[in-house]
């Protein structure tokens, strides 16, 4: 703590503050703050005049229900160098006590009479001034206090509130000697404000109390029992006890409270259960001792009318539905029944005959202060249903802004840093705040926009509430100095549009900070009060939890969607088979496991695969990854469609037992499958082969633009096991666009699947449009507005190879031939103008036809192709596979698939039904 003579402790960052220089995180956030408006409302901490009152009304509310507890407060300290200072609302002093009397021989008269203003904008920071400012217990250590004069001092200060209002209506503060300081001090201040804040009330309740006496005399209705329950000044008639329910109890109670506020005279039809209702009559009371308060009656209908529904309008016809609440104001009453303290007045609305019995009586400030908890109670149950209701960080923070707004605040903003905003955790939030949220009653206030990055200065009630984890209240915007000083012209130009006081909350949740909401009133004169800025905390701390739910899962979607597009196909392979254009559109609620792929295969051909994997998050994307990676090297082994599909279900049955497991520490993933769409086209022959594992069918654009959904064998999802699959050949012309889906493109809750397909159909039948401009206008003609699962979309369009670019020649299984075939391949190579590629291609196919001719089984067809690369083939009726082996030296052969491979930019092996073809590309720009 330290004072002036140890230079240590606030006395070294007091003087390094006072020299300009940064002392952040060095000194307690509030004393910071007030050292900062000090500086800014250009206090000198040599200064030692304070304004001074002398008219001080020894007879207020406040001072008469503290002496007592002064006086207990004296006697506790009796000896000790302790001075009790009681102020009220504005900080001047409106009483002292001293623990030791030779305190008032030895101390300055600022510090021992009354009169003298203590605020923090006269005196800089002190504990009367900041407990004001704060609005709670503080307390200030010897340097900490910005006037040199109470250096070597410290103390406590508590606001003193009226427990119906909320509103602080002084503070009591204990001056003592810094070494005196004791933790001790806290619970003995607390007990003496709560003790000042009950006498405060029972002064009200004997107001109240004589409101009642008054109605009670005027009436003559003096009985006993009839003046409320334990003290209360309620008393309702025996009817409304015994024969209402407690909801109808309750509501008369809640309508009561409402004509209370209003201060005058009114009427209102109150209609109850059981086609009941009841007239409620509000008039003006005075008690005794000259307390102005309201009465209100309940009028109730004879017995045979108690059950009879009053019409809602003198024309209306008997029996029609009782109306809705709704007070009839009656004229002024005049001076005269005014003076009569409560009699009823000569047009007293109550018909003879009809039983009139006190519901409620009090002040009118009362009926107003409950009347607003009550409605702060309703804003909080809405906003639990209204904040929320979306996983997305700046509609939930929308949601917060259009709850408060016009009901707490007539403007509010809202920033947050970037950081949060893309899901993360902001290491440096006041840093990198963006204006996120702006909505008022009105458009033209000059507020920062949305998007504009906010600079906050430390003095700023934003940062001091992110500092504090506290809401700050600042009831005047003109006289809020740190507000101001962030930007002084923006500051005036709100204050021209009648902004009057601001509450800012800090946005936390689980130990984040995530943004900072500001609530300005404009329309109401009155300021904001505790209460208000309890609501507005309280609103801030259920919308904090939805924004932190919310930015946990833009984290989680945005990492699924990372992962999605990490495993999808960053790039298109290089083929001539079919021109390809894809779409992949991530749901709204979550990542899915949906993928395509493109693969190219031997000979020219290509494969297109779509798939689905069940359930969203990162899971159901890993597993789509691992499909997709599975699926490729099962294409690379050139299976058949059905065959693909069988050991992709394999995988799945495996994956599904491994991560489900049997034990009691394994936990169920909940995906359980996929779909899958496989098909092969071959440009040489024009054939396409699909098979698909319970995926919706794919669409065939034909040149003619006629357009299908191909009928193929539905098969079991993948995942079930042990079912077979079965593929389909089909020639599709030159120019035809086959469409591979997804099934988030056509299922929608909000529509029909045969609505969804005749769209797609309508959105297909443009055979001339390039698959680009196909994938779009399905998009934008086929897909959900608001998708609730993935979508991935798959347009090819087919290519034929012509019948000059194949040369096929077929052969017996005799070694003579193959020089035949050597010399036929030259030839062709030459017609071609790859004469270049001549004496590798030779020798490579030499290789291949002998092996064929050695160890292969009649017939033996040899084909070449002339397609991006050069294509060998040779095809046999042999189901055994030759094999690359390291050959010994002293080795005879095993040497030629060594060269073929060589030679090759790529060779393989693949199976037909009547048996194997052996395959090479040489790349014909290497040659």
């Amino acid at each position: 703590m330290g004072v002036v003579g140890d230079r240590i402790g606030p006395v070294r960052f007091r003087d390094r503050f006072l020299q300009g220089e940064s002392v952040e995180g060095s000194v307690r956030s509030p004393i910071l703050s007030s050292w900062q408006r000090s500086r800014l409302l250009g206090l000198s901490p040599d200064q030692s005049e304070l304004p001074f009152e002398q008219d001080i009304d020894l007879e207020g509310p406040l001072l008469r229900a503290a002496e007592p507890v002064l006086d207990r407060l004296q006697a506790i300290f009796a000896g000790s160098q302790t001075n009790i200072s009681l102020a009220d609302g504005h900080g001047m002093v409106l009483a002292r006590r001293f623990g030791e009397k030779s305190m008032l021989r030895r101390l300055a008269p600022i510090q021992i009479l009354p009169g003298f203003v203590f605020a923090e904008r006269f005196a800089g920071t002190n504990g009367i001034g900041l407990s004001l400012a704060e609005r709670r217990l503080c307390q200030v250590y010897g340097a900490e206090h910005f006037a040199e004069r109470s250096q070597a001092s410290a103390c406590t200060a508590i606001p003193l509130r009226d427990q119906l209002s909320g509103h602080i209506l002084g503070v009591l503060c204990l001056g003592y000697p810094y070494t005196d300081a004791d933790p001790a001090l806290i619970p003995v201040v607390r007990k003496a404000a709560e003790a000042i804040e009950r006498r405060l009330m029972d002064q009200s309740s004997a107001r109240e109390h004589g409101l009642l006496q008054a109605y009670l005399d005027a009436a003559h209705l003096a009985r006993s029992g009839e003046h409320g329950l334990d003290g209360h000044p309620v008393a309702m008639v025996d009817f409304l006890r015994s024969e209402l329910e407690q909801s109808d109890q309750a509501t008369l109670k809640e309508k009561a409270t409402e004509l209370m506020s209003g201060d005058r005279r009114a009427a209102a039809e109150v209609p109850l259960s059981r086609g009941r209702w009841v007239t409620l009559v509000s008039r003006p009371v005075t008690s005794a001792a000259g307390v102005e308060g309201v009465v209100v009656e309940a009028l109730l209908p004879e017995d045979s009318e108690r059950h009879a529904p009053a019409p809602a309008h003198p024309h209306a016809p008997a029996g029609s539905p009782p109306p809705a609440f709704r007070p009839r104001l009656a004229p002024d009453p005049d001076p005269a029944s005014v003076r009569a303290r409560g009699a009823p007045p000569a047009d007293d609305p109550a018909p003879a005959g009809r039983v009139r019995g006190l519901v409620l009586v009090g002040e009118p400030e009362v009926g107003k202060y409950a009347v607003a908890a009550r409605r702060r109670l309703e804003l909080l149950a809405e906003a639990s249903n209204r904040i929320g209701t979306t996983l997305d960080v700046s509609r939930t923070a929308w949601e917060l802004a259009e709850t408060a707004v016009p009901r707490l605040a007539d403007f509010v903003t809202i920033d947050l840093p970037a950081g949060v905003l893309l899901g993360e955790e902001s290491p440096h939030p006041t840093a990198e705040m963006h204006r996120t949220v702006v909505h008022g009653i009105r458009e033209d206030c000059p507020f920062y926009p949305v998007g504009a990055q906010v600079s906050l200065r430390p003095t700023t009630p934003h940062m001091r509430c992110i500092a504090t984890g506290q809401p700050v209240l600042e009831q005047d915007l003109k006289a809020a100095f740190g507000w101001i000083a962030q930007d002084p012209q923006h500051a005036e130009l709100l204050l021209a549009h009648n902004i009057h006081s601001l509450i800012t909350v800090p946005l936390l949740a689980r130990g984040a900070v995530l943004g900072v909401a500001s609530f300005y009133r404009s329309q109401d004169p009155a300021p904001y009060g505790d209460d208000d800025r309890s609501l507005a905390q309280e609103l801030a701390a259920r919308a904090s939890l939805c924004i932190d739910n919310a930015r946990r899962y833009t984290r989680e979607h945005t990492l699924a969607l990372s992962l999605q597009r990490s495993l999808l196909p960053r790039g298109l392979p290089e083929q001539s088979a079919v021109e390809v254009a894809h779409r992949y559109l991530p749901a709204e609620s979550g990542v899915g496991g949906d993928w395509f792929d493109v693969i190219p295969l031997s000979g020219a051909r290509v494969a297109l695969l779509v798939g689905d994997v069940v359930g969203h998050g990162l899971h159901a994307a890993a597993t789509m990854g691992r499909l997709r990676t599975a699926a490729r090297n099962f294409a690379e082994l050139e299976l058949a469609p059905d065959e693909l599909l069988t050991h992709l279900d394999n995988l799945m049955v495996r994956l599904d037992r491994e991560e489900g497991g049997d034990g009691p520490d394994s936990a169920s993933t909940g995906i359980v499958g996929a779909t899958c769409l496989y098909a092969i086209y071959d440009p040489t022959s024009q054939l396409c082969t699909m098979a698909r594992a319970g995926h919706p069918p794919p669409a065939l654009v034909r040149p003619d633009g006629a357009v299908s959904l191909l009928d193929l064998p539905a098969g079991p999802p993948l995942g079930l096991g042990g079912l077979p699959f079965e593929s389909v050949e089909i020639r599709l012309p030159e120019h035809s666009q086959l469409v591979l889906y997804t099934d988030g493109l056509i299922e929608d809750r909000h529509r029909d699947v045969d609505v969804a397909l005749d769209a797609l159909n309508r959105a297909l039948a443009h055979p001339d449009r390039a698959p680009e401009d196909t994938c779009q206008a399905v998009l934008d003609a086929v897909a959900p507005e608001h998708p609730a699962d993935d979508i991935a979309l798959l347009v090819a369009r087919t290519h034929a190879v012509s019948a000059d670019r194949i040369a096929t020649w077929e052969l017996d299984a005799d070694p003579a031939l193959v020089s035949e075939v050597r010399a036929a391949c030259v030839s062709q190579l030459n017609r071609w103008g790859l004469e270049e590629s001549a004496f590798a291609t030779e020798l490579l196919l030499s290789e291949l036809v002998t092996n064929a001719v050695r160890y292969g089984t009649a017939p033996i067809r040899v084909r070449l192709i002339h397609d991006r690369n050069l294509i060998c083939e040779v095809h046999d009726a042999s189901s055994s596979a030759p094999r690359m082996r390291q050959s010994a030296t002293t080795d005879e052969g095993g040497r030629g698939l060594f060269l073929v491979a060589q030679l090759a930019q790529s060779w393989g092996t693949r199976y037909t039904t009547g048996g194997k073809v052996i395959w090479a590309e040489c790349s014909l720009a290497a040659a």
